[in-house]
């Protein structure tokens, strides 16, 4: 009864082209869809594979080209870089072994693309490296699964405005059953957080039924027949 897993991570962008041959031709994702967004007039959205069950995705819409990229804000340029909260600030994909992480490096520099790495962080080993638009990308393996023994530090726990009680919550969160009954949708005033949506708009949403918000947005059927 809770996520296992990053079904998908969906990264704007204003040159899907560029995106997708890096992606695929470099970095060896496969194209899996390529389609009008849902619900989103005018836009385009994409996936590639990173297995059977994650993907990474791209989103083309009307007017990003109107938005600047700022770096130090909207991107952090590599990873220690800032960018702004609520943001992504780099993302790191895994692979299975170690010299599979060695292979990855040698395939990016042999399309022409600077790798720093492997570096040994103890709880795993990563190379870092650039993608399109500024994006800051990391691949990393792991020997074992991070052990929050070993790798939870009570010198931090200040200066990341934490305590241990609070520490030791973290590592045990609280399980949930789901009630007989549906759960009411929260309304305006309720804790959130809250989507962005247009206030007024957001406001008519939080009071529709499940089953109406599903049948105005579900496009279930794929856009080419295969049968």
């Amino acid at each position: 009864m809770r996520p296992n897993a990053v079904h998908h991570l969906a990264i704007m962008t204003r040159d899907l082209p560029a995106q997708l041959e890096f992606f695929t031709q470099v970095l060896g994702l496969p194209l899996v869809a390529l389609y009008d967004m849902h619900g989103v007039e005018g836009a385009l959205h994409a996936f590639v594979a990173l297995n059977d069950a994650e993907y990474v995705a791209f989103v083309w819409a009307p007017g990003v080209d109107e938005i600047e990229p700022i770096d130090q804000v909207t991107h952090a340029g590599h990873g220690g870089g800032l960018s702004a909260a609520g943001t992504m600030q780099h993302v790191s994909f895994n692979v299975d072994t170690f010299d599979a992480l060695e292979t990855l490096r040698d395939r990016l520099r042999s399309s022409g693309v600077p790798v720093f790495g492997p570096i040994d962080h103890g709880m795993c080993s990563s190379i870092y490296f650039a993608g399109p638009e500024g994006l800051t990308l990391e691949a990393a393996w792991s020997a074992k699964p991070v052990d929050g023994r070993e790798w939870i530090d009570p010198s931090v726990f200040e200066r990341a405005g934490v305590s241990a009680g609070d520490v030791e919550r973290f590592r045990q969160p609280p399980t949930f059953e789901r009630p007989a009954e549906a759960v009411t949708q929260p309304g305006l005033d309720a804790a959130g957080p809250h989507l962005g949506y247009p206030s007024d708009q957001y406001e008519f949403m939080l009071t529709l039924p499940d089953h109406v918000i599903a049948k105005g947005a579900s496009v279930p059927d794929p856009p080419v027949r295969i049968d």
